[in-house]
């Protein structure tokens, strides 16, 4: 199936796209419905890694750090739910639901960022987070901008 927001490739189970994280709903009559994305990608997320290279892309210049930052916190509705959900255990669905908003959100301006910079791509990307505050919760997304051009594969001289 493909993600409503993004439309990269999912498996057909999964809750959330894997690359944006974005929320999959199934429609009334079964199958994904699609959805208009909120705002156009920056960057294509299929262009976004991990790793220290991007298969089938050689790195033509670094262009340095870009991130995206959030703060969120579930309403006190939401707060009071998620503390009773809370006593019965498992999965605590409105926290769930916050928590993929701001890595979304987060990952949304890094991409974003990257694009300001002239970036096509972004290596090295990784999430952080910090409870900034009892039920607030910090994500910080964040990698190295790069441009890349097809061709062989090479890590970036000190990465290797």
């Amino acid at each position: 199936m493909q993600c409503p927001t993004c439309d990269a490739a999912i498996p057909d189970d999964a809750r959330f796209c894997i690359v944006c994280g974005a929320v999959v709903a199934p429609a009334a009559t079964g199958a994904t419905s699609r959805l208009d994305a909120p705002r156009g990608l920056a960057l294509d997320p299929a262009m976004v890694t991990s790793a220290f290279t991007l298969p089938g892309y050689r790195i033509v210049s670094s262009l340095g750090i870009v991130r995206g930052l959030t703060v969120r916190s579930a309403s006190l509705g939401g707060q009071v739910v998620a503390a009773f959900q809370s006593l019965a255990g498992g999965t605590i669905g409105r926290m769930t639901a916050v928590c993929e908003h701001a890595r979304t959100d987060a990952f949304l301006m890094a991409l974003e960022h990257a694009a300001q910079l002239g970036a096509n791509a972004i290596i090295g990307f990784r999430y952080d987070t910090t409870e900034v505050a009892q039920g607030m919760t910090e994500v910080l997304a964040y990698g190295t901008a790069v441009v890349v051009e097809p061709g062989r594969s090479e890590a970036p001289a000190g990465l290797a």
